[in-house]
């Protein structure tokens, strides 16, 4: 079963300030007051709970929907954060309230000494999770003294189960080490183990049901993740398979129940009866899922965005090496969060608005 996506006129593609003019189906209603009683309140309502750190932009992957094929100009060292100034935003943000933190990049894990930054991160006071998204290369050898740190949640990223499609998506060797970390993961209990997939239309789509399969004999939960406009990955929507679809195909073979539905969860959650696994779908492009968002970002070079898809970013790298207190980057943090959209602009504005490449947002 094929769905179609919508077509979209000039006229209605044009962006707008939600915050003005709210969607009609949208389920929250704008009022300042909100976030000026909440540091990480927004007008609508929203409490952002969830910090993604991004700690490095390089990667030893060169994924094609994630970075440009000619590479970057990456961002000199003495412009990222540096452990003690990642420590004291984290620490920031934790007394405001966010209770979760992710560790991104990039790959977080070819950051030097990123087990000290988790054993300082994870002994903030509130913080009830310390999670890392990765693509699993140098995991086996880290995974132990990251566990023995602190790191609480795994996700890791895979996006085909046969090794020849492997090396021409990443660019790169490293199927089976991949495979060997995310068993390494479950042994030591990171479990259910998330496993990131974004699926191409002709590239791995008929893989979908080997995926399924796949959670037969693993506590894993794989995540099928629509494919997302950044600088330089070539989106278009021939290649987007939309969830819907993704869902349709894979209940042809198997029965698909749904799983408690979490309003502040990106992917809608089943199970296959009988399996270990279970299976998400994320629709970011065709079925958003703003009203519940309770993420925000922070970039490895240290800006604050406040939407994955939006071009706004305020540096906390700057306030803080121009001396600001810790007064002064919750007024900034406050006031970026106060200015966050109802809604991204949908995949097509997305197409054509500038925004950064996905490794240098952080995943």
């Amino acid at each position: 079963m094929m769905y179609s996506l919508p077509v979209i006129s000039p006229e209605a593609a044009k962006p707008v300030d939600p915050r003005e003019q709210v969607p009609e189906d949208f389920g929250l209603t704008y009022d300042p007051a909100r976030s000026e009683a909440d540091v990480l309140t927004d007008g609508f309502g929203r409490r952002h709970t969830y910090l993604r750190i991004s700690l490095i932009e390089h990667c030893n992957l060169r994924c094609r929907y994630c970075m440009p094929e000619e590479g970057l100009d990456w961002t000199s060292p003495e412009h990222l954060l540096t452990d003690e100034e990642i420590i004291r935003l984290a620490r920031l943000f934790v007394a405001q309230g966010v209770t979760k933190i992710r560790l991104t990049g990039g790959e977080p894990l070819l950051r030097k000494g990123i087990e000290r930054i988790v054993a300082e991160l994870s002994r903030l006071p509130g913080l009830r999770a310390l999670a890392m998204t990765t693509n699993g290369l140098l995991l086996p050898r880290k995974l132990d003294r990251l566990q023995a740190a602190g790191l609480t949640q795994l996700n890791i990223s895979l996006d085909t189960l046969r090794p020849e499609r492997f090396e021409i998506l990443t660019r790169r060797k490293g199927f089976e080490q991949v495979l060997r970390a995310i068993d390494l993961a479950i042994a030591r209990g990171y479990r259910p183990l998330k496993v990131n997939c974004v699926v191409l239309r002709g590239f791995n789509d008929d893989e979908l049901l080997d995926f399924a399969a796949w959670t037969k004999d693993r506590p894993v939960e794989v995540r099928f993740i629509e494919f997302m406009p950044f600088d330089g990955n070539g989106w278009n929507d021939a290649q987007l398979v939309p969830a819907a679809e993704m869902r349709a195909r894979i209940e042809a073979r198997y029965p698909l129940e749904p799983i408690a539905f979490d309003p502040h969860g990106t992917a809608r959650l089943f199970r296959i009866p009988g399996h270990q696994g279970r299976l998400g779908f994320i629709a970011s492009m065709t079925e958003p899922f703003c009203e519940g968002c309770n993420r925000l970002r922070i970039t490895a070079d240290g800006s604050l965005k406040v939407c994955l898809f939006g071009r706004a970013e305020v540096s906390l790298r700057d306030a803080m090496r121009r001396g600001a207190s810790d007064e002064e980057l919750l007024a900034l943090i406050s006031a970026a969060v106060g200015r966050k959209h109802a809604r991204h602009a949908g995949m097509y504005n997305l197409a054509r608005m500038p925004n950064r490449p996905m490794i240098t947002i952080g995943g």
